[in-house]
């Protein structure tokens, strides 16, 4: 390998939805194989850079297929795939077939690809970094027996079962992931795992973490569970017939504290340094030629998300006024800015945004947050197309949150929009002017609603051209009366000649 290629490791969040966290152990663990190979890493919510493979997770839980044209892509699939499995859409089934996928279980595959060989399988092995300096003995930790993960009518009748025995088994009453889960496994004596599908396919990824924070785990064996060799002397194994037996006559004793330090301790060895070695050496091949392939002209984007804050929205040029969010540029649109604007990002490469080039943008705190309105809707109005769209979402003057974030500068009524609207010309606009399409109350369940409920506006504005009895109206109250200054046309003076 000549050199190494940056790394960007991408999880998919939908907004606001918290077990995209369950992401961020399997993406640790990539970031540690490939820095430990010396390869250049970053992380982050919903992006993709332009300068690096990207291997992303999550992407079942949605992923705009038409970005791979832009950006160097390898889907990670943690999804129990095929008969039995989990029930995900045929979109993502199509991105995996299409697309470069890297897997933790070969028998994941033949539910998407017709050449298995051509998918490569890496596992979740011993994780050094989450090795603890001072570990509790087992004997003295406060869980008996702990259970992380969804919970359906199998494992509920498995873990009642278990307590039938008189061993308590600890669960979380809320989505709890990251270093605040991994504080509670600590203090378990042992992990206890079942299945969820009738795949049985073992759940690698959460037994190695366990395993590498210095738990043991149990884990329920069916006939079709195939798990990796490394967890076959590193994983307490029994069938389902033998939960009484084993949880009444074994559990806690100092045989199974015994058994069980082993068993940890073997886990130790379990290095896959060679599958991500191949892995890291597949992305340079793969990161190569995608680029030299993907298109070379700038992008100029459709769709413009001002305001992104925490809500990054892929596929779309996101500005911010704050570096910290991370947005693709850092712009305040509530700020006179020149266009066309030419630039490039990490995330976006390079990037073209001319005048009246626009589909969409959608904006929401940036127009509570402006510092000049009016300058704010100008700029968007200068971006959009003709019949552009301008999605706003922002709070009601009435309600309880109007005024709940400090850097909130305005609420919104239904009258806010005539200014840029039917009073056009009181902002200075003359040729184009905003329509109101659709106008929406919205509840604190973000649930339309009458007025008397409201928490927001939704209000869709559409670019349109002022007609000519608009633009006499407009005239007929500007200063100026927006004639053009009728300065005499001189003949040009003789240029020096183009030599190509």
């Amino acid at each position: 390998m000549n050199e190494l290629p940056r790394i960007h490791l991408s999880i998919v969040q939908p907004k606001g939805y918290v077990h995209s966290l369950g992401f961020l152990d399997q993406a640790r663990y990539f970031r540690h194989q490939f820095r430990r190979m010396g390869a250049e890493v970053s992380m982050g919510k919903n992006r993709l850079r332009h300068d690096a493979v990207n291997f992303i997770f999550g992407a079942h839980l949605g992923f705009e297929a038409e970005l791979r044209e832009r950006y160097s892509c390898v889907f990670v699939n943690l999804e129990q795939l095929g008969l039995g499995g989990a029930a995900v859409s045929r979109d993502y089934l199509a991105l995996l077939q299409t697309s470069a996928v890297v897997d933790y279980d070969h028998d994941n595959i033949q539910a998407y690809s017709r050449h298995p060989d051509e998918v490569m399988v890496v596992p979740f092995l011993h994780a050094p970094y989450l090795q603890q300096a001072e570990p509790i003995p087992l004997e003295d930790r406060p869980i008996d027996l702990l259970f992380i993960g969804s919970m359906n009518e199998r494992r509920r009748a498995m873990i009642q079962r278990i307590e039938s025995t008189g061993v308590q088994v600890s669960m979380f009453d809320g989505a709890l992931y990251g270093p605040e889960r991994d504080a509670y496994i600590v203090q378990a004596k042992a992990v206890f795992n079942a299945h969820f599908y009738e795949t049985s396919r073992f759940e690698q990824a959460r037994a190695s973490h366990c395993l590498s924070l210095g738990t043991p785990v149990i884990s329920e064996r069916r006939q079709q569970t195939r798990p990796h060799a490394a967890f076959e002397h590193s994983v307490l194994w029994l069938s389902e017939d033998q939960l009484e037996a084993y949880f009444s006559e074994h559990f806690a004793t100092p045989a199974f504290f015994e058994e069980a330090r082993a068993a940890v301790k073997a886990f130790e060895a379990a290095d896959p340094i060679e599958a991500y070695a191949d892995l890291l050496a597949f992305a340079a091949g793969f990161g190569r030629e995608h680029q030299a392939r993907r298109p070379s002209a700038p992008w100029s984007p459709k769709r413009v998300h001002v305001g992104s804050g925490n809500d990054y929205l892929p596929g779309w040029l996101n500005v911010d006024v704050d570096e910290l969010v991370q947005p693709d540029v850092i712009g305040d649109l509530s700020q006179p800015i020149g266009l066309p604007f030419v630039g490039e990002t990490p995330q976006t490469g390079p990037i073209d945004v001319q005048p009246a080039s626009v589909d969409l943008i959608y904006a929401s705190t940036a127009l509570e947050q402006a510092t000049d309105l009016p300058m704010l809707m100008g700029n968007c109005l200068a971006m959009l197309k003709t019949h552009g769209k301008l999605i706003v979402q922002v709070s009601h003057e009435q309600a309880m949150r109007a005024w709940q974030d400090p850097t909130h500068r305005r609420a919104f009524n239904e009258k806010t929009w005539l200014y840029f609207s039917e009073m056009f010309w009181q902002v200075g606009w003359f040729e184009h002017r905003f329509h109101v399409d659709r106008f929406e109350y919205m509840n604190e369940r973000n649930e339309v609603c009458e007025r008397e409920q409201a928490a927001t506006m939704n209000v869709l504005l559409i670019k349109v051209e002022t007609s000519a009895h608009e633009r006499t109206l407009a005239r007929t109250m500007q200063a100026d009366f927006s004639v053009p200054d009728d300065l005499p046309q001189l003949a040009p003076e003789p240029s020096a000649r183009l030599v190509a």
